[in-house]
């Protein structure tokens, strides 16, 4: 079997976003993906290191699988969850904030969780961590 890798941005490609039940992605979707990959290579190119994508795209039945909230931007294609080797959750969310700020990466949403940041593409700036949970923390 043929494997076709979709190469979206210098580090990033399709298939660090697939859904991880192996759902295909609907296209309008993947439209939402490469803005997504785009906008991650601008933190990656910040810290240069590689990101790991532990959640892209989720299928509705994954996406209730992993708990995640019926309105997840997951499910639109515009969020990843991510981490990186050596730098914290803290130090992640950190950086996209002020990547954010500066005008540098599309505004949408940080969360701040014990092992991971979540980031999303929405188009306002909404902050959360792990207990708060949809709460602004500014």
């Amino acid at each position: 079997m043929q494997i076709i890798v979709v190469v979206l941005t210098n580090n990033f490609s399709k298939i660090e976003f697939e859904s991880r039940d192996g759902a295909p992605m609907p296209a309008d979707v993947f439209e939402n993906i490469k803005e997504l990959a785009k906008n991650l290579q601008v933190v990656r190119d910040y810290f240069g290191e590689p990101i790991h994508i532990n959640s892209g795209y989720r299928s509705e039945s994954h996406n209730a699988a992993v708990g995640g909230v019926p309105n997840s931007q997951h499910l639109l294609g515009k969020a990843a969850d991510i981490s990186m080797k050596n730098y914290t959750p803290k130090a992640i969310a950190l950086a996209i904030n002020k990547l954010m700020n500066r005008g540098l990466i599309e505004k949408g949403g940080i969360g701040l969780y014990n092992g991971f940041v979540h980031y999303d593409i929405r188009g306002v700036k909404v902050l959360w961590n792990e207990s708060t949970r949809y709460r602004d923390i500014r």
